[in-house]
């Protein structure tokens, strides 16, 4: 299992619009390197749900539940559909990533402006060490 980043804005599509719908199609991405991230999500892979905007911070977990696939509304682009897991209670703020330094090389940190990334091992073990009653 693979785990990845995405940042919604909250006005746009939150957590608790994932989780009222049950599943989305991600889309709307457009910077090749987090394309490469959507094309590399296989199903069964998880993915950290982020609320940009001002909130800054990992609110929730969802599944990728299908292959990716061209966007039919963009064939530049690419999509996944992703089903609601768990809320993140409380949210780890991404000023709690960035003071802990663990993760200074990490897309998140570095890269801001990048909307999906891959999220590596260390920050999975730093997370389910937060979270250890959620299945991550």
């Amino acid at each position: 299992m693979n785990y990845f980043l995405a940042k919604s804005e909250p006005s746009t599509y939150s957590i608790s619009d994932l989780e009222r719908d049950k599943t989305t199609t991600w889309d709307g991405i457009k910077s090749p390197q987090a394309l490469q991230a959507v094309r590399a999500m296989r199903p069964k892979d998880r993915v950290f749900i982020y609320h940009s905007g001002g909130e800054s911070r990992i609110v929730g977990l969802a599944e990728v539940i299908s292959e990716p696939r061209t966007d039919p509304k963009d064939p530049k682009s690419a999509v996944v559909d992703l089903r609601f897991l768990h809320h993140l209670d409380p949210p780890t703020t991404l000023s709690e990533v960035k003071t802990s330094h663990l993760f200074d090389d990490w897309a998140l940190v570095r890269q801001s402006r990048l909307s999906t990334m891959a999220v590596p091992e260390k920050v999975i073990t730093w997370l389910k060490k937060r979270y250890p009653a959620v299945h991550i």
